[in-house]
């Protein structure tokens, strides 16, 4: 996030107009109408890379139950980062592959693709997401400013939190019960010996 990138409104605009052909199903085995794979590879040549076939081969699945929302978070991405400030600079075909390839899986885990068009907020955390994994930051933010942003935006993020929260709540009321069980046991060795 050291460098500075496109103002943020100027991208979640782009994804609020993202078009019906970026929404639609992705192909997944012989279902879906959108090939991602060729989606992405024209987006990476339009950002000045010449992607191999192996390079855009983790994009065509046969697990549609598995990867439908993540290829749907690609097309989608793949929409935002054919904004003209990407296509212009003709360095950014590697990290876009690098992002579309694993960079949006935690993010696609934990919304659906859809929101990110639909939802300010998700609009939002894509549009971020997207310009830290290319090592960029929003226009006029600090570092710190960009990263306490979308850390506070992440639904992944939420995610985590609420599991870590659950998770120390077990533990206590484990403790509690244990501590029951001990208090029961003791007044009973009491009462034993009395």
């Amino acid at each position: 996030m050291q460098r500075e990138g496109p103002p943020l409104e100027t991208l979640t605009r782009r994804l609020a107009e993202c078009p019906a052909d970026f929404l639609a199903a992705p192909r997944i085995g012989g279902t879906g109408t959108v090939v991602v794979a060729a989606v992405v590879a024209d987006l990476l040549r339009e950002l000045g890379g010449q992607p191999a076939d192996w390079q855009v081969e983790a994009f065509t699945t046969r697990k549609p139950k598995a990867d439908r929302n993540r290829l749907s978070t690609v097309l989608v991405a793949s929409w935002l980062l054919h904004d003209p400030w990407f296509r212009e600079g003709g360095e950014w075909a590697e990290p876009a592959l690098a992002l579309l390839a694993g960079g949006l899986r935690e993010a696609a885990g934990a919304t659906a693709a859809d929101k990110f068009v639909s939802d300010p907020d998700r609009r939002e955390e894509l549009a971020r997401l997207c310009l830290r994994e290319l090592g960029l930051r929003p226009a006029g933010e600090t570092t710190a400013q960009a990263q306490d942003r979308l850390t506070t935006l992440s639904a992944a993020e939420r995610a985590r939190v609420v599991a870590a929260a659950r998770q120390a709540e077990e533990r206590a009321a484990a403790i509690r019960e244990a501590m029951r069980r001990r208090e029961i046991e003791e007044a009973n060795a009491k009462a034993m010996r009395e």
